[in-house]
């Protein structure tokens, strides 16, 4: 068990006082009842000071002075250590290292443990931070570049009298300014989350009234997708933001009206004691084995080919984890054992009495 370092220096310091106190009692004793009569035997006791009283007394005092520097020398050693290895971490970062840590010293004191092990968390946070920031980047120039480039495209070609002016073809250049709109709003929406900012416009809803509204609002695009949708509506009352509730909510289907048409999505809504739960459950062709943790990373695609034809941004799921964080509750991904189907749980606190 790690050593409290506050305990230790009043241990060592009571420790050094107390020894400190014997050799000068010890040694004093010592001089004049053994010493003394041995170097002035012809003497008789005097309180006057003669050279020997002032070499025992330098004596006893450089003894104390010795033992106290080593004892003092090693309890520094043993503070400073992990204060350097933090120290040479802090100064890697500082110069653009994200990969530095501090070194883990056996046999520290809990405070040095606890600022060692606090500080290469931190380190580990602004690495992965890093990493994030720099893919975003070009994952996010990557994909503002096809809708932007297609636009470019077709305006230019409008102009030069290419494309003859029509409805049709004006639906797509306006679907394609609401895709960048959609990621822009993302990226807006996941910005705010990590800052802390995310404004929420409280008020008490039932989550099973929000599904019903959602999904009626877009029940054609996912009858075109081939989806079947079955309902499991329990009330589940909680205070939450009710359009960003329907911003995850539209997030979640549209998730699966592009990655798994043609199948049967299962929604329920529950109440579980202090807790509610919007589930929803598609038996589609789900998420490869072992990738369930990356479901919430930004851009991440299962399959990336598939996900861009299909105009997926890989922003959905992150923004609808972002969304229930907020409101205090969390969002989680599972499959089954088969490697099909994909269930999306979003939970809130509950309002009310269960």
């Amino acid at each position: 068990m790690a050593r409290s370092l506050n305990a230790q220096i009043v241990r060592v310091m009571s420790a050094l006082t107390l020894a400190a106190f014997a050799v000068m009692i010890t040694g004093t004793f010592g001089y004049y009842t053994f010493f003394y009569p041995w170097l002035y035997p012809d003497d008789l006791y005097s309180d006057k000071w003669n050279a020997g009283d002032f070499v025992v007394l330098g004596l006893i005092l450089a003894i104390s002075l010795s033992a106290a520097a080593v004892v003092a020398w090693r309890l520094a050693q043993s503070i400073v250590q992990p204060l350097k290895s933090v120290a040479a971490a802090v100064h890697s970062i500082a110069h653009g290292d994200f990969s530095a840590r501090a070194e883990t010293i056996r046999t520290v004191y809990g405070e040095a443990e606890s600022l060692i092990a606090d500080f290469n968390a931190m380190a580990m946070r602004l690495e992965n931070a890093e990493a994030e920031l720099k893919y975003s980047n070009s994952a996010i120039a990557h994909e503002l570049r096809t809708p932007l480039t297609i636009l470019r495209g077709r305006l230019q070609g409008l102009s030069d009298g290419v494309f003859t002016p029509s409805p049709e073809l004006y639906g797509r250049l306006i679907a394609h300014v609401d895709d960048l709109a959609r990621i822009v709003e993302d990226l807006r929406t996941l910005g705010l989350s990590n800052a802390g900012r995310l404004e929420l416009k409280l008020d008490e809803i039932d989550l099973a009234r929000e599904v019903e509204s959602v999904t009626a609002s877009i029940e054609q695009d996912l009858a075109k997708a081939g989806l079947s949708v079955e309902y499991d509506l329990g009330s589940a009352v909680v205070v939450a933001d009710r359009a960003r509730i329907r911003q995850a909510l539209f997030a979640i289907l549209d998730n699966a009206r592009r990655y798994a048409p043609r199948s049967t999505l299962s929604i329920q809504t529950r109440r579980a004691r202090d807790r509610a739960v919007i589930r929803c459950t598609d038996d589609g062709p789900g998420l490869p084995p072992g990738t369930g943790h990356r479901a919430f990373e930004r851009f991440w695609r299962a399959d990336d080919s598939r996900a861009r034809a299909s105009g997926g941004s890989g922003l959905g799921l992150p923004v609808v984890q972002a969304i229930a964080r907020a409101h205090g509750g969390d969002a989680i991904v599972t499959g089954n054992e088969e490697g099909t189907g994909l269930s999306i749980e979003i939970w809130l606190p509950a309002s009310g009495p269960a």
